[in-house]
Order: structure tokens, then sequence, then C-alpha cells
């Protein structure tokens, strides 16, 4: 087990080390003016420009600008932003929005593994029948159309009949709740179809049979066989999923003006804001890798069957 958490982590590390990389070397391609705001271009003449970007460190090789940003990563300094919110700290930027994106993100989830395990566990309960074929509808829906659409068809529906506000307001709760709702319905499908599946499947195999024709109650059968053994394979992305809605959706937070880390990424690439496109890539790569690394422990205790230690010189089970 500690062989392969060490084996993991080293893994984990090369991987985010890839992405950061590659992401750091593809900006240093683009033009430089997006290290200039739209003021300093325009007053700068071509030499003060030259020697700008000579004083940040741009005109360097890119593997002497990666070692810097590495230097400054180590003591905690992912530098200022540019171009999105001049001069500020990008670490206080981030640290300025996740509070929106943890909060909503924390209550999405919450609805969202609350509605759809338990839609999950109705639908295979009762198979191809009423609240199997609604459920599936729903998933259906949610799934097949574009979200853009019934999430606006939501926003204009539900504030016409409620007299709801359309967007966020911090000091007004009732303006919270569409975006939680909104931000939950993905993962209430995608949580519902999965555990019905995966139980529907636990539910025609042999031993659930066996356990059926000795004499054993169908309840107990569900509760202590069937979903135990369905929730194995979906827990493995649990903490996946946990982790990146937490860090915030770019639609959502769009559609209802939420000041989160949604929207952040997409207005620093597009306004070329290097630093923070790198601490948010960075960001974003770490929460990725960190959650299928804590699936597969997840794994291992809810399923004490699977091993992920080494043995006989053979792979890990796992």
């Amino acid at each position: 087990m500690g062989a392969y958490v060490l084996k993991r982590l080293g893994q984990s590390l090369i991987t985010v080390s890839i992405v950061v990389l590659t992401v750091f070397l593809l900006l240093r391609l683009m033009p430089k003016n997006g290290y200039f705001t739209r003021e300093d271009y325009v007053n700068m003449d071509r030499d003060a420009r030259t020697a700008y970007l000579r004083n940040l460190g741009v005109l360097d090789d890119p593997f002497t600008q990666f070692g810097r940003f590495l230097s400054g990563l180590a003591r905690g300094d992912l530098g200022r932003s540019i171009t999105v919110y001049p001069r500020s700290p990008v670490l206080d930027v981030i640290g300025e929005k996740a509070p929106y994106s943890l909060w909503f993100g924390l209550a999405a989830l919450a609805l969202s593994m609350a509605l759809g395990l338990g839609l999950g566990i109705l639908m295979a309960r009762f198979k191809d029948r009423f609240p199997d074929g609604a459920g599936t509808v729903y998933v259906t829906i949610v799934r097949a159309i574009p979200s853009l659409i019934w999430l606006f068809f939501i926003q204009q529906w539900v504030t016409a009949l409620l007299g709801w506000p359309m967007v966020f307001y911090e000091d007004r709760p009732v303006s919270w709740v569409l975006p939680t709702i909104s931000l939950a319905l993905s993962g209430i499908a995608w949580y519902a179809i999965w555990l019905r599946r995966f139980m529907v499947d636990e539910e025609n195999k042999d031993y659930v049979k066996f356990a059926v024709s000795k004499g054993l109650p169908w309840k107990r059968v569900m509760r202590g066989h069937v979903l135990r053994n369905a929730l194995v394979p979906l827990v493995q992305y649990f903490p996946q999923q946990i982790l990146l809605t937490i860090a915030g959706s770019l639609l959502i937070e769009s559609i209802y003006s939420i000041p989160g880390m949604g929207g952040l990424l997409v207005s620093a690439i597009r306004q070329q804001d290097n630093p923070l496109v790198q601490a948010l890539v960075l960001l974003y790569s770490v929460l990725g890798v960190v959650g299928v690394f804590l699936g597969d422990l997840l794994m291992v205790l809810v399923d004490p069957r699977i091993k992920l230690a080494e043995s006989s010189g053979k792979g890990a089970a796992a």
C-alpha cells in the first residue's frame, strides 16, 4: 500500500509538471502585447516596451523563465496579474474568487449526491416501471439537450413565475437558490444513471439470486449486497467530481453573474494574462490528478477485496 501511494504520488507530480510546462511554453509562443495593459501599450514607445518586457524576464529563453516560475512556486509566489487585475498578486485574485465557487460547489454537490443517488436507487428498485421511466426521461433531457438551452429556460421561467432575481446578489439569499439547483442538475443525472446501471448489473449476478433463494429479505439484499457493490465503481469518481465541482462552473457562474472561479480562466486566456493562466492551470491540473488518486484509495476503503499493493512481482490488482 505504501509503495503504491509513493508510486502514484510520483506519477501525479510528473503529470502535473508536464501539463504546466506545456501550457507555460505555449503561452510563450503568443504575441508579447498580452503582457501590457491597453493603457501601458498605448503610452509606451517601442524601446520602453522592450525594456518593460526585459524587466519582466519574458525575453529570456522559455526554460529559464520556467525555472523562475518553479522557484517562485516553491516560495508561494505565483506572480502578479497583468491584464485582468493589473498588478494584483495572483494568489489574492484566486483567494477572492474561490469562496464563491467553493460554497456554491459544496451546496450543489450535496444536492446532486442526495437526489442523484436517491433517484438511481429508485430507478433500479422499480426497473421498467414509472419511476424508472420518469428518471430516464429526466436524464435524457439533461444529457441530450445542450445545457445552455435548459439553463436559460429554467432561469427565465422560474424568475418569471416566482419573481426571483435573475442574477446573483450577495445580500439576497433567494438569488442563491437557482444557481445552486442549476449547478446540481447535471450531477443528479450523472449519479442517477450510473448507480442505476451498476445496481441492475449487480441484481442479475448469481450471488444475489442465491441470497434471495435462501430466503433473505429483498431489502436486506438490496442494501447489504447490491447497493454496496454498486457503489464501488462509482466512488472512484467521487473525489474528482467533488474537487472539480467546488472549483467552479464557467457556464453557471456566467449565466448568474457569480464572481467565482468559473469565468476567471477564460478571461485570463482571452486577455493573455500569463501568470494568472499558469496559476489556474496548475490549480485545475492538481485538482484533477488528486481527484483520481483519492478515488483509487477510496475504492480500497469501500471494497477490501481490492488490493493496491504489489505482490509476487506482479502489478497492482487495481
